[in-house]
């Protein structure tokens, strides 16, 4: 990390993907934080039916809209990433919310077997432009990469989980092994998740997005939520009251480090994340405006005063 010039000098030039309208990647405070809130995941009060995918369409409808409404106040632009926990519950999410709102979707299956069948009806109903396999792993085998090279999905979450070292450098060495295996499968818009299990996990997480934007120059962030979901104390030792600005906090950290997107959780919490976090992006803003890089009128700088 270097201050001489502005807070960010990376090392490598920083690649920006668009993936269906929606600019991920480059540096801090040029552009606004890409936020994906999570959708028809377990125990969701709308999803009556997890495994048959029934679910309330009024009420995911109103949770879409809400999303893109803070979307539109702040600047940053969201993306859905849509979980399953079958194969059949899976694609009648993503047609649902292909339907509903123009965003990105994350194809987002508990199994590796339950996303690889879920991508052949993503060919059917012709959605791989607007689709982000999530996710790959180090540890992936041949068959989910010919699956996606099959399938025409451009787009893939890298996770960086490296158990033999859970360090911000065995995530960087995860990332450098697997990006040629995601290339030869012919992905081209690479993400880079960073792997956050919990709260100390969190710190290593935002270590290594400044490793993977500085040596490889790839868009990269993280699920900061997963800090909050297990951590047990939190409602027990510090309150109820507690989890919204914990939350808000752990969101916004990855964006601090350098991050371009962000896995904010259920999707119910943008009204607390979307600002959290567009109050940095605006902060951010400022450095790079002393660096001669004015952000566009459409950035949280201009939209959350």
């Amino acid at each position: 990390m270097d201050y001489a010039n502005g807070m960010w000098n990376f090392i490598c030039k920083q690649r920006i993907f668009e993936i269906h309208g929606v600019k991920v990647g480059g540096n801090p405070g040029e552009r606004p934080t890409v936020l994906i809130g999570t959708i028809f995941y377990r125990k969701q009060k709308m999803v009556k039916d997890d495994l048959r995918g029934e679910f309330d369409h009024d009420a995911a409808e109103s949770l879409i809209k809400a999303q893109e409404e803070f979307s539109d106040k702040t600047g940053n632009p969201a993306m859905l990433d849509v979980v399953g926990a079958s194969a059949e519950a899976l694609g009648k999410a993503l047609d649902f919310c292909a339907d509903v709102t123009d965003c990105p979707l994350l194809l987002d299956g508990l199994t590796t077997a339950m996303r690889i069948e879920t991508l052949n009806r993503v060919v059917e109903s012709g959605l791989e432009d607007r689709i982000v396999y999530n996710s790959i792993t180090p540890e992936c085998k041949t068959e989910e990469l010919e699956a996606i090279k099959l399938s025409g999905v451009k787009s893939v979450i890298l996770l960086a989980y490296y158990p033999r070292e859970f360090t911000s450098r065995g995530r960087l060495k995860a990332v450098r092994g697997l990006i040629p295996k995601l290339v030869d499968a012919g992905t081209e818009k690479i993400l880079v998740d960073t792997c956050v299990l919990d709260i100390p996990s969190l710190g290593s997480a935002c270590m290594a997005i400044f490793d993977v934007k500085n040596e490889l120059g790839y868009p990269a962030g993280c699920g900061a939520h997963n800090a909050i979901g297990t951590w047990r104390g939190l409602r027990t030792k510090m309150g109820e009251r507690a989890k919204r600005p914990c939350t808000a906090v752990a969101d916004a950290l990855p964006v601090s480090a350098g991050g371009d997107f962000v896995l904010y959780g259920p999707i119910e919490e943008a009204e607390y994340v979307f600002p959290s976090v567009a109050l940095v992006d605006s902060a951010q803003a400022q450095l790079s405006i002393e660096r001669g890089k004015r952000p566009s009128r459409d950035h949280p700088l201009y939209r959350i005063p």
